[in-house]
């Protein structure tokens, strides 16, 4: 029958670990499930050693009958052990982050001394069974050496904290991100949905890059994005360019502290180098915040007119200066297309279209890059011929939400334009919500179509009023009567302002 005493030892160390097992699903509740397995083996081996301690199967004089016995108080002794090894790593250690190879470690060790304990306790002699088996045992040490040295360097390298689950690091020219680090392996999840299967003696081994941590600490990653532009401007005009345009952007997983910037990297034959350092916040983004940076870039330079050299093969020579008129052509009657698309411009001649739309300055932009900032100085509107921005009201410092969103604008369309007819300041944000192409029409270029078309203040001031209203009433709610009137109410206010701004006669 199994002894009273080892009954009773295994309910002191049950009933402790029931306690731990409470305290470790209040304060981990993910880990319920995982405690409730453990506290189901521990009464299962219980309860086989209480029938044990009541019946007897197998006569006590052979020595299989101890066999029962051994294999409840395993059942127990795994449960207990799983229980306090979970409690230490993750309520009393939480904090430190111990490396989930280590407990397995601890586990596989504190069955090794319970089995010798055991041993010692049935009448075997655990030392020289060691003896007995000590050259067996380095044989099989020789042929698992590898599989030894996996395990050594997995233990090592989440001891000394070279890397944990959920880093990003770069080995062998591949980057992942850690998903798991086993006794053998270690695992890297791409971006391609790729997992890669390392060795960890041959991680231990190598250079092993690690993105976005420096010691405890989560920084941002550094990125470089490359690109050249010609010899016509100087590289203090192509930084200041990019560098106004990379404030102004808001892309997604580009940190603003520390903010990104541009340097000048050398000089090549047909292009000066150019290199855009930003910090990414999401590292399994990697690729495409690239690709977005490169957008904005390649944006902000066609804004000002900068051209990223490409080579030109000797029929493209011959024939550049032809091409180069055929494209200009094309240009012109697109804007002149989409002049006439809009109704404000209709009472516009043919003549006065062509010259409006000579004065149009090409400006694109990409998904996220503000083109009008709320309070910012103006003299300028801007015509949309493809793609969708939004219009915010940017709130007062500290409000919250800071920008509350008040209309979308599909083209074609016109915005920027009460800083044109007035001088004011800008009084929306507006951003791209896509591939954007704009033409900006600044304050000389529209002075002679006023000056010449005075009709044309009065159906700006109704456009700009209509808007108003429109933004008055997403802001504060306002009935579709309610806006009406208050778009009667400062039509005329506007238009005085207009005429007064151009110096129009109050009898135009």
């Amino acid at each position: 029958m199994v002894q009273t005493i080892t009954l009773q030892e295994s309910l002191w160390f049950s009933a402790v670990a029931l306690l731990l097992g409470l305290i470790t699903m209040r304060f981990r509740p993910e880990l319920r499930r995982s405690v409730l397995v453990n506290l189901f083996l521990i009464a299962l081996g219980l309860g086989g050693l209480t029938v044990l301690s009541r019946y007897q199967p197998i006569p006590q004089q052979l020595t299989i009958a101890v066999i029962p016995r051994e294999i409840f108080l395993l059942i127990v002794a795994l449960g207990n052990i799983r229980i306090f090894i979970t409690f230490m790593t993750s309520v009393l250690l939480a904090r430190r982050a111990v490396p989930r190879i280590l407990g397995e470690v601890t586990m596989a060790l504190s069955l090794v001394v319970y089995a010798l304990i055991r041993l010692d306790a049935v009448g075997v002699n655990p030392t020289s069974l060691i003896a007995t088996t000590s050259i067996a045992g380095a044989a099989i040490a020789f042929a698992m050496q590898s599989t030894l040295g996996n395990l050594l360097g997995g233990i090592s390298l989440q001891l000394d904290n070279t890397c944990r689950i959920g880093d990003w690091i770069e080995v062998e020219g591949q980057t992942g991100e850690v998903v798991s680090i086993r006794w053998r392996y270690t695992a890297l999840a791409t971006i391609n949905n790729v997992t890669i299967i390392i060795p960890n003696a041959e991680l231990k081994k190598n250079r092993v890059t690690l993105l976005g941590r420096r010691g405890d600490q989560r920084i941002p990653w550094r990125r470089p994005i490359e690109f050249g532009v010609g010899y016509e401007w100087t590289p203090g005009q192509v930084i200041a360019v990019v560098h106004a345009a990379l404030e102004r952007s808001e892309i997604p997983f580009v940190a603003t502290e520390p903010m990104a910037h541009c340097i000048c990297t050398g000089f090549e034959s047909s292009a000066i180098k150019y290199v855009v350092y930003y910090w990414l916040t999401d590292i399994k983004s990697y690729l495409v915040t690239d690709s977005r940076v490169r957008v904005h870039v390649f944006a902000a330079l066609g804004r000002a007119g900068m051209e990223i050299p490409i080579s030109r093969s000797d029929l493209y020579l011959h024939s550049g200066r032809h091409l180069q008129l055929t494209k200009s052509e094309q240009e012109q009657e697109s804007r002149v297309a989409l002049l006439r698309s809009l109704e404000l411009f209709a009472p516009l001649t043919d003549d006065e279209t062509h010259a409006l739309a000579a004065q149009l300055i090409g400006t694109p932009f990409g998904p996220g890059d503000i083109a009008t900032r709320q309070g910012e100085p103006s003299d300028s509107r801007y015509i949309l011929a493809r793609g969708q921005v939004a219009i915010f009201r940017d709130a007062a410092p500290g409000s919250s939400p800071a920008r509350q969103r008040l209309a979308t604008l599909a083209a074609p369309a016109i915005f920027g334009e009460m800083g044109l007819l007035t001088g004011q300041a800008r009084t929306a944000t507006i951003t791209a919500e896509s591939e954007v192409l704009c033409y900006r029409l600044d304050k000389a270029a529209f002075e002679a179509i006023i000056q010449a078309r005075p009709e044309l203040a009065d159906a700006l001031a109704q456009t700009v009023v209509a808007r108003q209203a429109a933004n008055d009433a997403t802001l504060a709610s306002l009935s579709a009567e309610a806006r009406a009137r208050a778009t009667g109410t400062r039509a005329g206010e506007l238009l005085r302002k207009i005429r007064q701004f151009f110096g129009l006669e109050s009898g135009d």
